[in-house]
């Protein structure tokens, strides 16, 4: 699989990296987690990306490949020590209080990146929650530090140069970042990681998801209507989703979530054909640029 040194960093990361909410969110088991994990460093995908409130997920990865330590890069994200379904907390005591909690879960001595989960750009301009990701640093907790989140926010922290990661929404119904934040990224020389490269696969039933998470993008692709969404072979249209952002430039990582081992193959065989040709590729850039709206914004 092909690696890509992730912007200012020492590390050559896999275009794709496996993310770990699904198997948090879902309640996963022991062995469905240390099979779906092993499968992919097994594969070459040495990127795993997960967060404190991703429910069981960091205690899954530390449970089920903590011995595998030195085979793959570790990225977790901070600032929500009570779930999502919680408020925030930016203060330096609980960001440090919460990567060492990761630190104990994931059963590690340090992480590769910590992000600040989502701040918004009130609370980066305020300084605490940086002060605090770089005190993490200075101690050995974590080797970089990285910002996750979108829009104004995510280019404040393209632009403040206290990061050396940027994770932000990359995809065919979320191209925002392309022009507000990656320019940026790419002068500074972050690394970037796209989340929600395939758009949720929001498209992929016929229907609008049953998941609320899915509906923005759902709404937008029935706009953007891209002609290669309706094609009768689903997982061709997955492929020129996926290989889209990675064929945007500066994108050095996508991260894929799934709880299903055999999605893994699935997913690797997607990038066979590398990035998508130039004309394929400016069609969508062009199509959302004719359709979307300046409200379709990066979705946090």
């Amino acid at each position: 699989m092909e690696r890509r040194r992730l912007g200012r960093t020492d590390m050559d990361v896999s275009v794709l990296g496996l993310g770990g909410s699904e198997i948090g969110y879902e309640n996963a088991s022991v062995e469905t987690a240390k099979a779906l994990l092993n499968r992919a460093v097994d594969l070459g995908i040495n990127v795993i990306d997960t967060a404190e409130c991703y429910h069981t997920s960091e205690e899954l990865i530390g449970e089920t490949i903590g011995n595998r330590r030195d085979q793959f890069f570790l990225f977790t994200k901070c600032g929500h020590p009570h779930g999502t379904e919680s408020a925030p907390n930016w203060s330096h005591d609980s960001i440090l209080e919460s990567v060492q909690r990761s630190l104990r879960r994931l059963k590690t001595d340090r992480v590769d990146i910590v992000h600040l989960h989502s701040c918004s750009e009130a609370e980066l301009r305020k300084g605490e929650a940086i002060t605090a990701l770089q005190t993490a640093r200075e101690r050995g907790y974590t080797r970089y530090i990285g910002y996750s989140g979108d829009s104004h926010a995510a280019r404040y922290a393209a632009d403040s140069g206290a990061f050396d990661t940027l994770q932000t929404s990359i995809n065919i119904a979320d191209q925002e970042a392309i022009e507000l934040t990656l320019p940026l990224a790419r002068k500074n020389n972050l690394g970037v990681i796209a989340k929600r490269p395939i758009a949720n696969a929001a498209w992929k039933n016929g229907h609008k998801p049953i998941d609320p998470y899915r509906h923005e993008y759902w709404e937008r692709l029935q706009k953007l209507n891209y002609h290669f969404l309706h094609t009768h072979d689903a997982h061709a249209a997955v492929a020129v989703a996926l290989r889209f952002t990675l064929s945007v430039p500066g994108v050095h990582t996508a991260i894929v979530g799934t709880g299903k081992p055999e999605r893994l193959n699935e997913n690797i065989a997607f990038l066979d054909d590398g990035p998508l040709d130039q004309e394929q590729f400016d069609s969508i850039r062009e199509r959302w640029e004719e359709f979307a709206p300046r409200i379709w914004i990066g979705q946090v």
